[in-house]
C-alpha cells in the first residue's frame, strides 16, 4: 500500500474520511452563516436609521423616497453584509481548516 505523502486530509479515502470531511464542511458553513446573520443585522439598524431620517426631514428624500424604495435601499444592504461576511467566514474557516493537518492512517 502507497503512503499518504502529503498528510492532506483530503487525500485520504474512505467512510470515517468522508464524514470527518462532511462534518468539517457542515460546521464550517454553521460558522459563516452565524457570522453572516449578525452582520445583516447590524448593517440593517445602521441603514434604516439615516434612511428613514433622510426620507423624514430632506425634502428631495421625502418626495422620491417612498416605503418601498426606503425598504429595498435596508433589504439591499443587509442582504450583501450577510453574503460578504458569510463568504468571507467561510472561506476562513476552510483556510484555517486546511492547514490543520490531522493525523491520517496510511492509505
Amino acid at each position: 500500500m502507497a503512503k499518504n505523502v502529503s498528510g492532506s486530509p483530503f487525500e485520504s479515502t474512505g467512510l470515517a474520511a468522508l464524514d470527518q470531511k462532511l462534518a468539517m464542511a457542515k460546521r464550517c458553513s454553521h460558522e459563516g452563516v452565524i457570522a453572516g446573520a449578525k452582520a445583516a443585522v447590524v448593517a440593517s439598524v445602521a441603514t434604516a436609521i439615516p434612511t428613514m431620517a433622510s426620507a423624514r426631514w430632506l425634502p428631495w428624500a421625502k418626495a422620491n423616497l417612498n416605503h418601498t424604495a426606503q425598504a429595498l435601499i435596508i433589504s439591499t444592504v443587509a442582504g450583501a453584509a450577510y453574503f460578504i461576511v458569510a463568504d468571507k467566514t467561510i472561506l476562513a474557516a476552510a483556510r484555517r481548516n486546511s492547514f490543520n493537518n490531522p493525523s491520517t492512517s496510511d492509505v
